[in-house]
């Protein structure tokens, strides 16, 4: 494990992980929670993580939760949406991949490595996602059905699964980790006020193969107060205008035909 007194800037580029938070009062109170699962990750020798936290919004209700870290950056910005902040997020470091971990959720033990040796050792993989736990109110834990076999996912076989099953992946994008220059290459989350990282998912697969860790690695919290469960979160209208513009900009980036992302 990586001591916090690591400095990141003795760090190269190649050698980063950026872990990318959006985060809004609301949630802040689970920050430490999330601090506390990236610290017990371990990295091969050379490696470390860089955890940008992003305020959606300009409030006084986030500073006291962000941990005092040299390897935590903490931003705040006009309030956008989540996408909006994780986008911006990348403005504030450098690395070769980003890996995503929402303010209220937590990384299994031995999730970052297990992302980065699949990357680091198939140019031909973009993304990562892992099998995804809900932790419910109470401390347990549940899984979803229906998780894929370990192993690549081949283009365009998220959009089709998501599709053919009411606008579900088999996969769940809180779980991303990506290739960074790919990322941005694709202007990073959509520009939308639900399911951008859904979006980001489909555009990803769109245009390179990715991969899925049977082993879990993320513990996604079910809480009364997470945006997913608000009222506005299901609205109909709303719903069906995101669900479409997600699979035209999929299906627009299929048919260019980029390979990617072994030239990034």
């Amino acid at each position: 494990m990586i001591s916090a007194s690591a400095q990141v800037t003795n760090v190269s580029r190649a050698g980063r992980i950026i872990v990318v938070t959006a985060v809004h009062g609301p949630s802040a109170r689970f920050l430490p929670e999330a601090y506390s699962s990236l610290r017990e990750q371990s990295l091969p020798e050379g490696w470390e993580w860089q955890w940008v936290i992003q305020e959606d919004g300009q409030s006084e209700d986030v500073r006291p939760y962000v941990p005092d870290d040299g390897r935590v950056t903490f931003r705040q910005g006009r309030a956008g949406g989540p996408g909006v902040a994780r986008t911006i997020a990348l403005a504030h470091a450098e690395g070769a991949y980003v890996k995503v971990l929402d303010a209220d959720d937590q990384l299994a033990p031995g999730a970052l490595a297990r992302d980065l040796a699949v990357l680091e050792g198939d140019r031909g993989l973009g993304w990562a996602t892992s099998r995804v736990l809900d932790l419910l109110p109470d401390g347990s834990t549940a899984g979803f059905p229906g998780d894929p076999d370990q192993g690549p996912i081949e283009r365009g076989a998220v959009l089709d699964h998501w599709k053919a099953n009411g606008f579900l992946a088999q996969v769940h994008p809180a779980s991303l980790f990506v290739r960074r220059e790919l990322l941005l290459a694709l202007g990073g989350w959509m520009a939308l006020p639900a399911s951008e990282d859904t979006g980001l998912l489909l555009a990803l697969n769109a245009v390179s193969r990715g991969w899925f860790s049977g082993e879990v690695g993320l513990l996604y919290r079910k809480w009364e107060g997470q945006v997913t469960g608000q009222a506005a979160h299901v609205d109909r209208v709303e719903r069906d205008a995101r669900m479409a513009v997600v699979e035209a900009r999929a299906r627009a980036l299929a048919r260019l035909r980029w390979d990617s992302p072994a030239g990034l």
